[in-house]
């Protein structure tokens, strides 16, 4: 498994946001994590990637121990993630989104970049290059001298995970990828997650459109922080407990 996680729980004051959760990414899989509003999925996701440190709990990635590991070290070991918001950088072009994210690999020391020494110079091409190849690969390569903030918003959330993928991910956390978005917006999302899973990059992500998640292999269902279901899109369609815990019961 390229992640695990083995009782990770978090609690806020008397608050259990998430209680003893085990759920498992394989390499080059999509899977989901679903459930009503205030369920503990971004809780999770700020746990995987160091946002949050977990109250208990393991997270394994890559066979690894990452838990209580930072944000930056979480993304450098290769975990890439968008948020329900797009958070770009409204007056850069779309291609100069794309090199700012890459920060992370190659990297340049003070003086190189003081003095533009060729090093750095070679080190910049690279990043300009890297972005241009990730703008292609999602689609976005027509648009990349265009501001972000003029972008559609699926067009710009799909610039969101192309940010991500500048860090060379093995795992993509994607926190409501099509949430708002036009049926055109989600099928051209939907081609470029597919195309990143012929990658070898594995996904995890959060989603409210229980039809999207027919593209998943495997999804895991909370509710009140805890995992109440997990099995295919199908299964978990027909589990009693997830039917209730997103429509109710006949008496509510």
């Amino acid at each position: 498994m390229l992640l695990k996680t083995r009782g990770l729980s978090k609690v806020f004051g008397g608050l259990r946001a998430v209680a003893d959760l085990d759920i498992q990414v394989a390499d080059g899989q999509i899977v989901g994590l679903i459930g009503p509003n205030g369920a503990g999925k971004s809780t999770v996701f700020n746990l995987i990637t160091g946002v949050l440190r977990p109250t208990a709990g393991q997270i394994i990635f890559d066979g690894a121990d990452i838990t209580n590991k930072k944000a930056h070290v979480t993304a450098k070991l290769g975990i890439g993630r968008t948020f329900q918001s797009a958070y770009l950088f409204p007056d850069f072009t779309v291609l100069e989104n794309l090199v700012a994210a890459s920060f992370l690999h190659p990297k340049c020391n003070f003086w190189e970049a003081t003095l533009r020494t060729p090093g750095y110079r070679r080190k910049e091409a690279a990043k300009l290059e890297q972005a241009k190849e990730i703008l292609e690969f999602v689609g976005l390569e027509p648009m990349q001298d265009e501001l972000a903030k003029n972008l559609a918003h699926g067009y710009q959330k799909v610039l969101g995970v192309a940010r991500a993928l500048a860090v060379k991910p093995k795992l993509l956390l994607l926190d409501e990828p099509v949430a708002g978005m036009t049926a055109e917006e989600i099928a051209f999302s939907l081609d470029v997650f597919k195309k990143i899973r012929e990658q070898g990059v594995a996904i995890l992500l959060i989603e409210h459109n229980l039809e999207f998640m027919t593209l998943c292999d495997r999804v895991f269902v909370l509710n009140f922080g805890h995992k109440i279901a997990e099995g295919t899109p199908q299964e978990v369609r027909k589990d009693a407990d997830v039917c209730e815990a997103f429509f109710g019961t006949e008496d509510d």
